[in-house]
């Protein structure tokens, strides 16, 4: 081991064979967690042997092939360990052109896997600095991957002066939403996560870095911003590279495949264009608007087949709950519209079909289609434009940034079926369009998403960081939030509360985008998810950190709209839609909704009050044939009935708990009856001017709930104020009663 006295002789005489030039880089990555080696990865052997082992493993034999870099070193952790081979306990190993992987003792021998990590964080720093102070000169740039190699890195960083740069892959705070949409609290997230060191090893490690590499421009401000050190500047987006020698053109034999005949089963005509979609069975990847899209127009029909690739499933029966649901609604679409012959989805497909699948559409002259919610960044699309295959594509998210590099395609709003038809079709029918497309989409490739295009990019971004050309990164006085994870948050009604000012809604949401660190912002909404997030993209309303829909009766998460599935099963229990139906089909003064207004845990009904049952008789009725429910009444017009534990209060009161925020530090905007139960209770609570003399004038009388001057967002932003929301959170000792007087 390496004295102190020792590493600072050392730095110093490095210092004088610093390289100054863009010759014979050193580059030194490191990686700690998950099975490295540099053939036949185990990927999906576990949580952590995923796409970030590959990704790291490509990264540094690109970096080792660029003129300008002699060596890359890999540090990972070494792992001697009779559960797994024995390839991973060998010190180096060999990537080929001078590029290595060399381990490093951390701990215990055995594998183990990333949350236990942290308390050997620091043996791997000692002995990271010992490897490297036998070496003849110093790295020129340290890069870590995920918060483990974060903190490592910066602690080295620190001592050795190596500038930093950061690769996060997935970030603390983000995970924990997802973790805690799994049913999983807030005290399990932080003991088995060990969550609360990881977020400290992210500020820690922002705090260091001279450079933060992201894939898209939306993972910067959707996940980066949530942190304390988060500096706009500092970040870099640079999408990972794509292998070109798997995802190519068509070289003529993919139609003798036995997953081309998989295909052509389903296709009376399967010689036509293909309009290819591929993605997981989810919700969130909104294939059902691709289907009505084809099922609405004729003339695509007539010149195009459709070839949905869903998954893998024996039997739907044996699916989770969700991907039912998603492949249920595929077939019901399919036999509504009479697309027999016309669509392909196959049940099984290998990893090795999929290039050969692209590369058939691209056979056909056909377009793969990417009308997901949310994309935040889009590799699906990368892989058809390297197989020369135009591209459709939601205009959210990660795909703006590809079309836009690309030239390859459209995009478009991925809640509009009609525009989704017109867009396939004018790149099915123009062929000299589709031509260039094509081109541009194989070009395109080369040049931004290639690992030859990555490693120029990255060469380019690090050259004035190492001979010290580059603006220096000033450093903003930071002030971290006391609270590790945010304590307050804003919920509001859609329809009610913002649509009516659009220019009181830009500063509102302004507003808290500045106080993001601290605030959650929420929706909720008596809409579905899909019809919330298209009125949502029509006013330009970003994508709130929680999305409550259908009354209470789901909850999504930013930034990918991950369904919260502990409510889910919180609320499935006793309930049974199709008896609430025959029960309330038959009453006078109750019509049905259309299809599109109702969703898995929701019921709606059109009610005239002058010829249906009141809600107390409605409720007894159903209380006579054993359903216990929520009957919810808004605006005078729609009767809703929810599972008995959903409704919007129910939903928020969830999600207050898991993140352990106090009611009193949520301000609740209501916009109809819906409502109340959101705003009664210990919450602060809002009703804008616009709905004074509606249902909601009731609530005058209660303490917590201020009736402010201002309409629509107006309103909103009055109440903040009162509320001093972003300070104090507290209600005033003189509650102003009606109109903020």
């Amino acid at each position: 081991m390496a004295t102190n006295s020792n590493i600072v002789e050392w730095i110093a005489s490095n210092r004088e064979h610093q390289n100054t030039g863009i010759d014979n880089l050193y580059l030194c990555l490191i990686s700690i967690h998950g099975l490295i080696r540099g053939s036949n990865q185990e990927l999906g052997r576990d949580a952590d042997t995923g796409g970030q082992t590959k990704y790291v493993v490509e990264l540094a034999r690109a970096l080792a092939q660029h003129p300008n870099v002699s060596r890359v070193d890999l540090l990972t952790r070494r792992v001697d360990d009779p559960a797994v081979d024995e390839d991973y306990a060998q010190p180096e190993e060999s990537l080929g052109g001078g590029a290595r992987i060399v381990r490093i003792e951390a701990g215990p021998a055995a594998y183990i896997a990333k949350e236990a990590l942290w308390d050997y964080l620091d043996a791997f720093v000692d002995n990271a600095i010992n490897y490297i102070s036998k070496q003849p000169q110093q790295p020129d740039i340290l890069h870590s991957h995920y918060a483990d190699a974060g903190y490592v890195s910066s602690r080295i960083c620190h001592i050795l002066d190596i500038p930093l740069i950061h690769t996060g892959h997935s970030l603390g705070r983000v995970k924990r939403m997802r973790l805690l949409a799994t049913g999983l609290d807030t005290t399990q997230i932080d003991k088995h996560y060990n969550m609360l060191r990881r977020v400290e090893a992210e500020e820690m490690t922002l705090a260091a870095s001279e450079r933060v590499i992201t894939s898209t421009h939306h993972e910067i401000d959707e996940q980066y911003g949530l942190y304390d050190y988060y500096q706009p500047e500092q970040m870099q987006v640079i999408p990972p590279g794509t292998d070109l020698s798997c995802f190519h053109p068509p070289e003529g034999g993919e139609w003798n495949t036995t997953i081309a005949a998989e295909i052509s089963r389903f296709l009376q005509e399967p010689e036509r264009p293909i309009i290819l979609a591929l993605s997981r069975p989810d919700a969130r990847k909104n294939i059902s608007t691709l289907i009505t899209a084809f099922g609405e127009d004729k003339l695509l029909q007539e010149h195009a087949n459709l070839v949905v690739v869903v998954g893998n499933r024996e039997d739907i029966h044996d699916l989770d709950a969700g991907a039912q649901d998603v492949i249920t609604e595929l077939l019901f679409l399919i036999d509504h519209y009479d697309l027999y012959g016309k669509v392909a989805y196959p049940k099984h497909h290998s990893a090795d079909d999929v290039p050969i699948i692209y590369r058939l559409a691209t056979l056909s002259g056909g377009v793969f289609v990417n009308p997901a919610l949310t994309e935040p960044f889009g590799l699906t699309l990368i892989e058809a434009a390297a197989s020369g295959l135009p591209i459709v594509a939601t205009n959210d998210g990660g795909p703006n940034d590809i079309i836009k590099n690309c030239c390859n395609g459209l995009l478009v709003d991925p809640l509009d079926s009609k525009a989704v038809a017109k867009a396939i079709s004018s790149i099915l029918m123009n062929w000299e369009q589709w031509q260039q497309r094509s081109t541009n989409g194989l070009k395109g490739v080369r040049e931004h998403y290639s690992w030859e295009a990555h490693a120029k990019s990255y060469l380019e971004m690090i050259r004035p960081i190492i001979k010290k050309t580059s603006k220096p990164l000033v450093r903003l006085p930071q002030t971290p939030h006391p609270m590790r994870y945010r304590d307050r948050a804003i919920f509001t009604d859609l329809d009610q509360n913002l649509l009516g000012d659009t220019a009181a809604l830009a500063k509102l949401i302004s507003l808290i985008r500045g106080q993001r660190k601290c605030t959650n912002f929420g929706i909720a909404t008596g809409r579905r998810l899909d019809s919330a997030l298209a009125i949502m993209k029509r006013y330009g309303i970003p994508d709130p950190d929680v999305l409550i829909t259908s009354s209470g009766s789901a909850i999504h998460y930013a930034p990918k709209l991950t369904e919260d599935a502990a409510w889910t099963r919180h609320i499935e229990k006793q309930w049974t839609p199709q008896v609430v139906r025959r029960v309330l089909d038959a009453l006078p003064g109750l019509k049905l909704q259309p299809k599109q207004e109702q969703s898995r845990f929701k019921v709606s009904y059109y009610i005239d009050p002058s010829k249906a049952p009141s809600l107390d008789e409605i409720n007894q009725i159903l209380h006579q044939e054993e359903q216990a429910v929520n009957v919810t009444h808004s605006f005078g017009q729609f009767l809703d009935i929810l599972p008995l534990r959903a409704s919007k209060g129910l939903a928020l009161r969830y999600f207050a708990a898991q993140q352990k925020i106090p009611l009193e530090q949520i301000l609740v905007a209501g916009g109809s009856g819906a409502d109340e139960d959101m705003m009664r209770g210990n919450t602060l609570a809002v009703v804008a001017a616009n709905r004074h003399h509606e249902e909601l004038s009731q609530l005058e009388s209660i303490e917590r709930i201020y009736f402010a001057q201002g309409a629509y967002a107006e309103g909103i932003l009055e109440a903040l104020e009162y509320y001093d929301f972003f300070a104090s959170c507290r209600v005033p000792e003189t509650k102003a009663v009606l109109h903020g007087k």
